[in-house]
Protein backbone atom coordinates (compact mmCIF):
# COMPACT_ATOMS: atom_id res chain seq x y z
CA UNK A 1 0.00 0.00 0.00
CA UNK A 2 2.54 2.38 0.54
CA UNK A 3 4.09 1.47 -2.61
CA UNK A 4 0.85 2.29 -4.22
CA UNK A 5 0.17 5.32 -2.19
CA UNK A 6 3.70 6.94 -3.50
CA UNK A 7 2.95 5.75 -7.21
CA UNK A 8 -0.21 7.82 -6.65
CA UNK A 9 1.54 10.98 -5.31
CA UNK A 10 4.23 10.97 -8.18
CA UNK A 11 1.29 10.69 -10.39
CA UNK A 12 -0.26 14.15 -8.81
CA UNK A 13 2.75 15.64 -9.08
CA UNK A 14 3.37 16.51 -5.23
CA UNK A 15 6.68 17.53 -3.49
CA UNK A 16 7.01 13.99 -1.53
CA UNK A 17 9.17 15.24 1.06
CA UNK A 18 7.13 17.80 1.58
CA UNK A 19 3.28 16.07 1.69
CA UNK A 20 4.82 13.30 3.98
CA UNK A 21 4.70 15.97 6.69
CA UNK A 22 1.14 16.32 6.39
CA UNK A 23 -0.37 13.08 7.32
CA UNK A 24 -3.91 15.11 6.81
CA UNK A 25 -3.92 15.42 2.99
CA UNK A 26 -2.09 11.68 1.76
CA UNK A 27 -5.50 10.69 0.59
CA UNK A 28 -6.55 13.91 -1.09
CA UNK A 29 -3.35 13.67 -3.68
CA UNK A 30 -3.61 9.87 -3.52
CA UNK A 31 -7.38 10.67 -5.37
CA UNK A 32 -5.69 13.06 -7.88
CA UNK A 33 -3.44 11.36 -8.72
CA UNK A 34 -5.22 7.78 -9.10
CA UNK A 35 -7.61 10.09 -11.20
CA UNK A 36 -4.49 11.33 -13.33
CA UNK A 37 -3.50 7.64 -13.61
CA UNK A 38 -7.00 6.46 -14.84
CA UNK A 39 -7.31 8.83 -17.59
CA UNK A 40 -3.69 8.17 -19.07
CA UNK A 41 -5.42 4.36 -18.94
CA UNK A 42 -8.34 5.54 -20.79
CA UNK A 43 -6.30 7.53 -23.14
CA UNK A 44 -4.02 4.52 -23.84
CA UNK A 45 -6.63 1.79 -24.65
CA UNK A 46 -8.70 4.32 -26.49
CA UNK A 47 -5.86 4.93 -28.98
CA UNK A 48 -5.10 1.46 -29.22
CA UNK A 49 -8.24 0.77 -30.21
CA UNK A 50 -7.84 3.46 -32.74
CA UNK A 51 -4.68 2.12 -34.28
CA UNK A 52 -5.69 -0.96 -34.64
CA UNK A 53 -8.48 -0.23 -36.81
CA UNK A 54 -5.97 2.38 -38.99
CA UNK A 55 -3.82 -1.33 -39.39
CA UNK A 56 -6.40 -3.78 -39.01
CA UNK A 57 -6.10 -6.66 -41.48
CA UNK A 58 -1.80 -6.35 -41.06
CA UNK A 59 0.10 -8.87 -39.12
CA UNK A 60 1.75 -6.11 -36.90
CA UNK A 61 -1.92 -4.51 -35.88
CA UNK A 62 -1.98 -5.62 -32.22
CA UNK A 63 1.86 -4.37 -32.39
CA UNK A 64 1.57 -1.02 -33.58
CA UNK A 65 -2.21 -0.65 -31.55
CA UNK A 66 0.26 -2.03 -28.47
CA UNK A 67 3.08 0.80 -29.08
CA UNK A 68 0.92 3.71 -29.66
CA UNK A 69 -1.86 3.09 -26.89
CA UNK A 70 1.14 2.64 -24.40
CA UNK A 71 2.79 6.01 -26.38
CA UNK A 72 -1.00 7.84 -26.40
CA UNK A 73 -1.52 7.10 -22.65
CA UNK A 74 1.97 8.12 -21.76
CA UNK A 75 1.56 11.07 -23.43
CA UNK A 76 -1.95 12.31 -21.66
CA UNK A 77 -0.60 11.48 -18.35
CA UNK A 78 2.20 13.59 -18.31
CA UNK A 79 0.20 16.61 -20.26
CA UNK A 80 -3.08 15.95 -17.25
CA UNK A 81 0.03 15.30 -14.48
CA UNK A 82 1.51 18.90 -16.06
CA UNK A 83 -1.72 20.75 -15.68
CA UNK A 84 -2.70 19.68 -12.29
CA UNK A 85 0.79 20.29 -10.75
CA UNK A 86 1.19 23.77 -12.19
CA UNK A 87 -2.23 25.13 -10.60
CA UNK A 88 -0.83 27.43 -7.71
CA UNK A 89 -3.34 26.94 -4.67
CA UNK A 90 -1.22 29.40 -2.90
CA UNK A 91 -2.90 32.22 -5.33
CA UNK A 92 -6.80 33.83 -5.42
CA UNK A 93 -9.31 32.35 -6.70
CA UNK A 94 -9.82 34.42 -9.69
CA UNK A 95 -6.00 33.68 -10.63
CA UNK A 96 -6.80 29.96 -9.99
CA UNK A 97 -9.48 30.20 -12.38
CA UNK A 98 -7.66 32.21 -15.21
CA UNK A 99 -4.00 29.09 -14.61
CA UNK A 100 -7.12 26.87 -15.34
CA UNK A 101 -9.08 27.62 -18.24
CA UNK A 102 -6.66 27.31 -21.21
CA UNK A 103 -5.80 23.89 -19.63
CA UNK A 104 -9.38 22.61 -19.17
CA UNK A 105 -10.35 23.77 -22.62
CA UNK A 106 -7.19 21.44 -23.56
CA UNK A 107 -8.87 18.86 -21.53
CA UNK A 108 -12.04 19.17 -23.65
CA UNK A 109 -9.96 18.49 -26.66
CA UNK A 110 -8.13 15.78 -25.49
CA UNK A 111 -11.48 14.40 -23.44
CA UNK A 112 -13.13 14.50 -27.34
CA UNK A 113 -10.44 13.08 -29.05
CA UNK A 114 -9.86 9.62 -26.25
CA UNK A 115 -13.85 9.37 -26.16
CA UNK A 116 -14.07 8.76 -29.97
CA UNK A 117 -12.69 5.51 -30.31
CA UNK A 118 -14.43 4.05 -26.96
CA UNK A 119 -17.86 5.63 -28.66
CA UNK A 120 -16.96 3.46 -31.87
CA UNK A 121 -16.20 0.08 -29.87
CA UNK A 122 -19.83 0.57 -27.44
CA UNK A 123 -21.84 1.31 -30.63
CA UNK A 124 -19.73 -1.26 -32.80
CA UNK A 125 -23.17 -3.42 -33.65
CA UNK A 126 -24.88 -0.68 -34.62
CA UNK A 127 -22.63 0.75 -36.41
CA UNK A 128 -22.04 -2.51 -38.68
CA UNK A 129 -25.84 -2.15 -39.59
CA UNK A 130 -25.55 1.48 -40.81
CA UNK A 131 -22.47 0.31 -42.66
CA UNK A 132 -24.29 -2.70 -44.57
CA UNK A 133 -27.22 0.06 -45.17
CA UNK A 134 -24.43 2.52 -46.83
CA UNK A 135 -22.34 -0.22 -48.72
CA UNK A 136 -25.69 -1.87 -50.02
CA UNK A 137 -27.00 2.22 -51.30
CA UNK A 138 -24.06 2.94 -52.52
CA UNK A 139 -23.30 -0.48 -54.37
CA UNK A 140 -27.10 -0.20 -55.71
CA UNK A 141 -25.99 3.41 -56.80
CA UNK A 142 -23.26 2.90 -58.50
CA UNK A 143 -25.17 -0.60 -60.57
CA UNK A 144 -27.38 2.87 -61.52
CA UNK A 145 -25.40 4.90 -62.78
CA UNK A 146 -23.73 2.27 -64.84
CA UNK A 147 -27.10 1.13 -66.72
CA UNK A 148 -27.90 4.98 -67.09
CA UNK A 149 -24.03 5.49 -68.84
CA UNK A 150 -24.45 2.49 -70.47
CA UNK A 151 -28.08 3.71 -72.29
CA UNK A 152 -26.82 6.78 -72.91
CA UNK A 153 -23.51 4.97 -74.63
CA UNK A 154 -25.59 2.77 -76.54
CA UNK A 155 -28.69 4.35 -76.89
CA UNK A 156 -29.23 3.84 -80.55
CA UNK A 157 -28.11 -0.04 -80.37
CA UNK A 158 -30.66 -0.79 -77.49
CA UNK A 159 -33.32 0.84 -79.32
CA UNK A 160 -32.91 -1.06 -82.62
CA UNK A 161 -32.71 -4.24 -80.50
CA UNK A 162 -36.21 -3.45 -78.56
CA UNK A 163 -37.68 -2.75 -81.93
CA UNK A 164 -36.51 -6.26 -83.02
CA UNK A 165 -37.33 -7.90 -80.09
CA UNK A 166 -41.13 -6.20 -80.38
CA UNK A 167 -41.08 -7.53 -84.28
CA UNK A 168 -40.13 -10.85 -83.45
CA UNK A 169 -42.68 -10.87 -80.21
CA UNK A 170 -45.36 -9.87 -82.42
CA UNK A 171 -44.58 -12.30 -85.36
CA UNK A 172 -44.59 -14.76 -83.40
CA UNK A 173 -47.80 -14.23 -81.33
CA UNK A 174 -48.87 -13.71 -85.71
CA UNK A 175 -47.67 -17.05 -86.23
CA UNK A 176 -49.12 -18.72 -83.41
CA UNK A 177 -52.59 -17.52 -83.74
CA UNK A 178 -52.50 -18.41 -87.78
CA UNK A 179 -51.28 -21.86 -86.63
CA UNK A 180 -54.05 -22.09 -84.99
CA UNK A 181 -56.60 -21.26 -87.55
CA UNK A 182 -54.99 -23.79 -89.76
CA UNK A 183 -55.40 -26.61 -87.73
CA UNK A 184 -59.29 -25.78 -87.18
CA UNK A 185 -59.23 -25.74 -91.46
CA UNK A 186 -57.71 -28.65 -91.59
CA UNK A 187 -59.92 -30.93 -88.72
CA UNK A 188 -63.00 -28.99 -89.97
CA UNK A 189 -63.66 -26.39 -87.16
CA UNK A 190 -66.21 -24.05 -88.11
CA UNK A 191 -65.67 -20.53 -87.48
CA UNK A 192 -65.49 -17.19 -89.18
CA UNK A 193 -62.61 -17.35 -90.65
CA UNK A 194 -62.89 -21.02 -91.79
CA UNK A 195 -64.98 -23.47 -94.09
CA UNK A 196 -65.49 -25.94 -91.44
CA UNK A 197 -64.41 -28.64 -93.91
CA UNK A 198 -62.34 -30.97 -92.92
CA UNK A 199 -59.53 -31.79 -95.12
CA UNK A 200 -56.00 -30.52 -96.34
CA UNK A 201 -57.55 -28.21 -99.23
CA UNK A 202 -56.30 -25.46 -101.30
CA UNK A 203 -57.22 -22.89 -98.57
CA UNK A 204 -54.99 -24.93 -96.13
CA UNK A 205 -52.43 -25.36 -98.73
CA UNK A 206 -52.10 -21.62 -98.96
CA UNK A 207 -51.91 -20.79 -95.35
CA UNK A 208 -49.29 -23.25 -94.91
CA UNK A 209 -47.17 -21.93 -97.42
CA UNK A 210 -47.28 -18.49 -95.59
CA UNK A 211 -46.46 -19.91 -92.50
CA UNK A 212 -43.27 -21.36 -93.55
CA UNK A 213 -42.68 -17.90 -95.36
CA UNK A 214 -43.31 -15.98 -92.15
CA UNK A 215 -41.30 -18.36 -89.86
CA UNK A 216 -38.60 -18.33 -92.03
CA UNK A 217 -38.99 -14.42 -91.35
CA UNK A 218 -38.99 -15.12 -87.53
CA UNK A 219 -35.86 -17.49 -87.56
CA UNK A 220 -34.41 -14.03 -89.36
CA UNK A 221 -35.58 -12.44 -86.58
CA UNK A 222 -34.39 -14.43 -83.88
CA UNK A 223 -30.95 -14.66 -85.79
CA UNK A 224 -30.48 -10.42 -85.82
CA UNK A 225 -31.76 -10.32 -82.10
CA UNK A 226 -29.31 -13.15 -80.68
CA UNK A 227 -26.73 -10.86 -82.87
CA UNK A 228 -27.73 -8.15 -80.92
CA UNK A 229 -27.78 -9.24 -77.65
CA UNK A 230 -24.41 -10.52 -78.13
CA UNK A 231 -23.18 -7.09 -78.79
CA UNK A 232 -24.78 -5.75 -76.29
CA UNK A 233 -23.79 -8.28 -73.67
CA UNK A 234 -19.99 -7.66 -74.83
CA UNK A 235 -20.30 -4.05 -74.38
CA UNK A 236 -21.64 -4.48 -70.97
CA UNK A 237 -18.80 -6.55 -69.80
CA UNK A 238 -16.73 -4.19 -71.64
CA UNK A 239 -18.04 -1.56 -69.67
CA UNK A 240 -18.03 -3.25 -65.98
CA UNK A 241 -21.81 -4.16 -65.90
CA UNK A 242 -21.88 -7.81 -65.54
CA UNK A 243 -19.38 -7.78 -62.91
CA UNK A 244 -21.45 -5.30 -60.93
CA UNK A 245 -23.60 -7.23 -58.40
CA UNK A 246 -25.41 -6.20 -55.19
CA UNK A 247 -23.68 -7.33 -52.19
CA UNK A 248 -24.62 -10.65 -50.69
CA UNK A 249 -25.06 -11.01 -47.01
CA UNK A 250 -21.70 -12.60 -46.07
CA UNK A 251 -20.40 -9.90 -48.02
CA UNK A 252 -21.65 -7.18 -46.22
CA UNK A 253 -20.51 -8.77 -42.63
CA UNK A 254 -16.97 -8.88 -44.31
CA UNK A 255 -17.10 -5.44 -45.90
CA UNK A 256 -18.22 -3.66 -42.10
CA UNK A 257 -15.93 -5.90 -40.21
CA UNK A 258 -12.87 -4.78 -42.06
CA UNK A 259 -14.42 -0.83 -42.32
CA UNK A 260 -11.78 1.42 -41.42
CA UNK A 261 -11.82 4.59 -39.00
CA UNK A 262 -13.17 6.76 -41.21
CA UNK A 263 -16.19 4.86 -42.09
CA UNK A 264 -16.61 3.65 -38.71
CA UNK A 265 -16.97 7.12 -37.54
CA UNK A 266 -18.82 8.48 -40.02
CA UNK A 267 -21.70 5.38 -39.24
CA UNK A 268 -21.43 6.37 -35.68
CA UNK A 269 -22.28 10.27 -36.23
CA UNK A 270 -25.08 8.69 -38.67
CA UNK A 271 -26.51 6.92 -35.75
CA UNK A 272 -28.54 9.85 -34.68
CA UNK A 273 -30.09 10.00 -37.99
CA UNK A 274 -33.27 7.37 -38.75
CA UNK A 275 -33.01 5.83 -42.24
CA UNK A 276 -35.72 7.96 -43.71
CA UNK A 277 -33.56 10.97 -42.09
CA UNK A 278 -35.32 12.14 -39.16
CA UNK A 279 -33.22 12.77 -36.22
CA UNK A 280 -33.11 9.60 -33.74
CA UNK A 281 -33.28 11.58 -30.43
CA UNK A 282 -32.95 8.46 -27.86
CA UNK A 283 -29.34 8.00 -30.04
CA UNK A 284 -28.33 10.97 -30.09
CA UNK A 285 -28.23 12.06 -26.80
CA UNK A 286 -26.33 8.35 -25.65
CA UNK A 287 -23.61 9.60 -28.32
CA UNK A 288 -23.78 12.85 -26.78
CA UNK A 289 -23.85 11.87 -23.40
CA UNK A 290 -21.37 8.84 -23.62
CA UNK A 291 -18.77 11.66 -25.53
CA UNK A 292 -19.28 14.37 -22.32
CA UNK A 293 -18.42 11.73 -19.67
CA UNK A 294 -15.04 10.98 -20.57
CA UNK A 295 -14.56 14.90 -22.07
CA UNK A 296 -15.78 15.47 -17.88
CA UNK A 297 -13.14 12.45 -16.58
CA UNK A 298 -10.69 14.55 -18.67
CA UNK A 299 -11.38 17.39 -16.89
CA UNK A 300 -11.96 15.67 -13.59
CA UNK A 301 -8.24 15.95 -12.53
CA UNK A 302 -8.41 19.81 -12.87
CA UNK A 303 -11.55 20.26 -10.75
CA UNK A 304 -10.24 18.34 -8.31
CA UNK A 305 -7.68 20.53 -7.50
CA UNK A 306 -9.39 23.13 -8.28
CA UNK A 307 -11.87 22.16 -5.79
CA UNK A 308 -9.99 21.37 -3.13
CA UNK A 309 -9.24 23.62 -0.37
CA UNK A 310 -6.08 25.05 0.88
CA UNK A 311 -4.25 22.85 2.95
CA UNK A 312 -1.35 22.46 4.94
CA UNK A 313 0.70 20.94 2.19
CA UNK A 314 0.60 24.01 -0.26
CA UNK A 315 1.51 26.40 3.00
CA UNK A 316 4.42 24.55 3.20
CA UNK A 317 4.99 24.70 -0.42
CA UNK A 318 4.75 27.95 -0.32
CA UNK A 319 6.84 28.26 2.04
CA UNK A 320 9.71 26.25 0.68
CA UNK A 321 9.37 28.46 -2.35
CA UNK A 322 9.65 31.83 -0.25
CA UNK A 323 12.72 29.89 1.78
CA UNK A 324 14.19 29.14 -1.92
CA UNK A 325 13.50 32.60 -3.37
CA UNK A 326 14.98 33.99 -0.60
CA UNK A 327 17.61 32.28 -0.73
CA UNK A 328 17.82 32.68 -4.35
CA UNK A 329 18.25 35.91 -3.33
CA UNK A 330 20.89 35.82 -0.94
CA UNK A 331 23.14 34.31 -3.07
CA UNK A 332 22.62 36.62 -5.98
CA UNK A 333 23.56 39.33 -3.44
CA UNK A 334 26.19 37.10 -2.10
CA UNK A 335 27.47 36.96 -5.86
CA UNK A 336 26.85 40.86 -6.51
CA UNK A 337 29.18 41.41 -3.18
CA UNK A 338 31.94 39.62 -3.91
CA UNK A 339 32.24 40.78 -7.99
CA UNK A 340 32.35 44.02 -6.30
CA UNK A 341 34.56 43.51 -3.95
CA UNK A 342 37.18 41.83 -6.51
CA UNK A 343 36.40 44.94 -8.42
CA UNK A 344 37.24 47.38 -6.29
CA UNK A 345 40.36 45.18 -5.16
CA UNK A 346 41.70 45.20 -8.87
CA UNK A 347 40.80 49.16 -9.60
CA UNK A 348 43.02 49.76 -6.56
CA UNK A 349 45.31 47.58 -7.23
CA UNK A 350 45.77 48.88 -11.25
CA UNK A 351 46.19 52.79 -9.44
CA UNK A 352 48.66 52.26 -7.62
CA UNK A 353 50.72 50.49 -10.39
CA UNK A 354 50.36 53.04 -12.86
CA UNK A 355 51.05 55.50 -9.85
CA UNK A 356 54.31 53.79 -9.21
CA UNK A 357 55.20 53.85 -12.86
CA UNK A 358 54.51 57.15 -13.32
CA UNK A 359 57.25 58.14 -10.30
CA UNK A 360 59.55 56.11 -11.74
CA UNK A 361 58.90 53.39 -8.97
CA UNK A 362 59.14 50.53 -11.95
CA UNK A 363 59.26 46.73 -10.48
CA UNK A 364 62.22 45.61 -9.62
CA UNK A 365 62.14 43.00 -12.66
CA UNK A 366 61.70 46.41 -14.80
CA UNK A 367 64.32 48.27 -13.30
CA UNK A 368 67.14 45.80 -14.01
CA UNK A 369 66.08 45.55 -17.34
CA UNK A 370 66.74 49.44 -17.55
CA UNK A 371 70.29 48.92 -16.09
CA UNK A 372 71.54 46.26 -18.89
Amino acid sequence: MDALTRFFWFCSGVHQSTLEKHPTEHNKYVGIGATIFFTGLFAALSGGYAMYFVFKGDTAAVLFAIFFGLLWGLAIFNMDRYIVSSINKNSSSGKQIAQATPRILLAIMIGMVISRPLELKIFDKEIKERLKVSYLNNQRSKIDTLNKAFTNKYTIELNKLNESKAQRDSLASGIKSDRQKLNFEVFGTKTEETSGIMGYGPYAKRKEEELKQREQNLDSLNSDVRRMENFVDGRKQFDGLLSERLYTGKQLDSLSSIAGFADRNWALGQLSFNTDGTRDTTTALAVTFIGLLFIFFECLPVFVKMMSSRGPYDRSVENVEDSQIHTSLKDRDYEISVTDGVHDTRVSTEIDRQKRKLTGQVPFSNHEHLED
